[in-house]
């Protein structure tokens, strides 16, 4: 390992260790456990990186709760309010590697590389791209950090260095680990729904991590994005970007209309599905990366075939949205939406809070800081 690495993080023994929530399983809070685990050791083309910040996202609270399977039919909510079994396939691409470190957003700095790696690397602040294609973009196979491998609820943690993006602005660590998971995601969706200016965006969820996000990148292509959010985040979600904001309990092709809108952006799904649809123009497109509402909907096929639209999932990100999102920043385009912060041995209390979705934008961990 280059950079003095092996005797930092190894030999010496002085952070041969690290705090860090283990998730021992599908279940409750009891599966979140904090304790002391080996620092990893980076491989090759590898780095190591000393966590700075860690957003908090749905994908984790779900990953535990084993909200992916097939089996499970309601949403986040509810199945938060259920003792959930082990699920074989409650994973995203295969049984979850329990136990295993959670965390999808990783702000951090990186602290030694492997052999190979550029050794000028070392010191950069950095994001991690958690979504990865290690197939290449020409296939959409995708693993995630965080879901896939053990991800950013610790001090440390080792990562492919292709997938490291150094930033240069003047956010906060916990400002810029709001940014991975919902802002790769938003970006991923208005960049495969091709969202241009002019056009009318409905971004459902509006006031949560990857809603609020949507609001404000599709705001910058120049789009009218309208809301939908409690009536209580809503001059929040227009200070996100949105020219209009509707109450999530009113009648959506009431208020817009059929065929007012040219793009719905949907990661809530569930009853509410039927009228995104019917809202859409002819041609309109529809794309969606989650369903915290329920992943069950009714789907009328004379509404998708006759008005010709096109439904887009989006899980894999495409190879221009990380790039992007480190321009933006840097060029002061888009700003965080930083909700609150915990110290990481609080995951428990964050999360819990978190599914009261009384909070606009994102939540962040922030491990304890050891010398390096």
């Amino acid at each position: 390992m280059s950079i003095s690495g092996q005797d930092r993080f190894d030999t010496s023994g002085c952070t041969s260790t690290m705090m860090a929530v283990v998730t021992t399983g599908n279940g409750d809070y009891d599966k979140l456990v904090y304790r002391e685990v080996p620092v990893p050791q980076p491989g090759p083309g590898e780095v190591l990186l000393q966590v700075l910040a860690a957003g908090i996202n749905n994908t984790e609270i779900n990953t535990r709760l084993g909200w992916y399977s097939a089996s499970v039919t309601t949403s986040t909510e509810a199945a938060a309010e259920t003792d959930m079994a082990p699920k074989q396939d409650g994973g995203w691409n295969a049984p979850t590697p329990f136990p295993f470190i959670q965390g999808t957003d990783c702000c951090g700095h990186v602290v030694a590389v492997a052999d190979g790696v550029d050794e000028a690397m070392v010191g950069k602040r950095v994001l991690v791209r958690s979504c990865m294609r290690p197939a290449g973009f020409g296939s959409m196979e995708n693993i995630w950090m965080g879901s896939d491998f053990d991800g950013a609820f610790a001090q440390f943690v080792k990562v492919p260095a292709a997938e490291v993006f150094p930033v240069d602005c003047a956010w906060s660590d916990a400002e810029l680990a709001t940014i991975p998971c919902a802002y790769g995601t938003a970006e991923n969706m208005l960049h495969r729904s091709r969202v241009s200016e002019g056009e009318h965006v409905l971004v459902a969820g509006a006031s949560g991590g990857v809603g609020s996000a949507v609001v404000q990148l599709a705001r910058r292509r120049g789009a009218k994005v309208t809301g939908i959010a409690a009536s209580a985040k809503a001059d929040q979600v227009r200070s996100a970007g949105a020219d209009e904001v509707i109450d999530r309990n009113d009648d959506v092709v009431a208020r817009l209309g059929q065929q007012s809108v040219d793009v719905v952006v949907d990661n809530v799904a569930g009853p509410g599905f039927a009228g995104m649809l019917d809202v859409l123009k002819r041609g309109g497109r529809y794309t969606s990366s989650g369903a915290i509402g329920g992943p069950l909907v009714t789907l009328d096929m004379r509404t998708f075939y006759l008005k010709d639209l096109t439904l887009i999932g989006c899980t894999a990100w495409d190879e221009p949205v990380f790039a992007n999102l480190v321009g933006y920043i840097e060029r002061g385009e888009i700003r965080p939406l930083l909700a609150k912060t915990f110290p990481l041995d609080q995951i428990v209390d964050a999360q819990r809070e978190f599914l009261k979705k009384t909070h606009v934008g994102n939540f962040v961990l922030l491990p304890p800081q050891e010398p390096v």
